[in-house]
């Protein structure tokens, strides 16, 4: 993880590093603002993304994650295929309901309830997969129309890997069913003196109740560590041995960053070596 508040060149050079180093995605935040970040620079995750894909060859870039709070499926779409046609077919699509945070009302909408924003993003996801699988697409919903919308050429494999953020066992569910892909921030926000051993837990118990779900079985499962995240680096050989015991498939990171959050720059070979294991 990438966040946009790095100036594009940076963001892009520092892409170029991730993929020097051997990961295998670069992902970034798809938000107009975000928590404690909003008052400094911030940058557009599309235009940083497509600067990123032209100057670089391997890695594969995403969004972790896009919502419905200020995009509207029909649009989004023609950007995501853009960007995969950008990127030679390396764009991995991340989605989520979207919080009730600045986002969410930073056009002017009435607030909604979890049920209202589930509902909303059910229906926006649906209609971006087939927005980004038919050429032609004719839909309405209680949210969202899409009117003879064209999307050609579309992705260069036809589609786009889909990862789909839940917390709830209805957002679970749904995720089950829809994406490729299952990630999750574990069961709460961690504290900063978190032992390992919270870190573990946080991610465990979501993924036991996610595979006891109809339709978990070959979803792959991700775990994204907060920007604030302690506790998993002060043994992180453990954490993610526990974590890769549990069938979390991929743990995401936070890039080290020149304000000491996200991975701790000491530790970032260690993580790289155990990613190429």
């Amino acid at each position: 993880m990438i966040l946009n508040d790095l100036h594009p060149e940076e963001f892009v050079e520092t892409t170029r590093q991730a993929e020097a180093a051997g990961v295998r995605t670069v992902f970034t935040y798809d938000h107009l603002s975000w928590r404690d970040l909003r008052d400094g620079p911030w940058y557009n995750a599309v235009p940083l993304l497509a600067a990123a894909a032209i100057a670089t060859e391997r890695v594969r870039l995403g969004t972790l994650v896009a919502s419905p709070n200020y995009r509207h499926p029909v649009t989004f779409a023609h950007e995501v295929m853009t960007l995969d046609q950008l990127s030679g077919g390396r764009f991995e699509l991340g989605v989520g309901a979207g919080t009730s945070a600045h986002d969410a009302s930073v056009l002017g909408v009435p607030a909604r309830s979890p049920r209202e924003r589930q509902d909303r993003f059910e229906e926006w996801t649906l209609l971006l997969r087939n927005l980004l699988t038919h050429r032609v697409t004719d839909e309405t919903g209680p949210h969202y129309t899409a009117h003879d919308a064209r999307n050609i050429p579309g992705p260069v494999h036809g589609r786009i890997p889909l990862t789909v953020a839940a917390a709830g066992p209805r957002g679970m569910r749904f995720a089950a069913r829809t994406g490729d892909v299952w990630v999750t921030y574990g069961s709460e926000e961690p504290d900063a003196q978190d032992p390992v051993e919270n870190a573990i837990a946080r991610f465990t118990g979501p993924i036991a109740r996610f595979d006891t779900i109809d339709g978990a079985v070959g979803v792959r499962k991700m775990a994204l560590l907060s920007l604030d995240e302690r506790g998993a680096f002060t043994d992180y050989p453990r954490f993610a041995a526990a974590l890769a015991d549990a069938g979390f498939d991929e743990v995401c990171v936070h890039w080290p960053r020149d304000d000491g959050r996200g991975m701790p720059a000491a530790v970032l070979e260690q993580v790289l070596e155990l990613s190429r294991e």
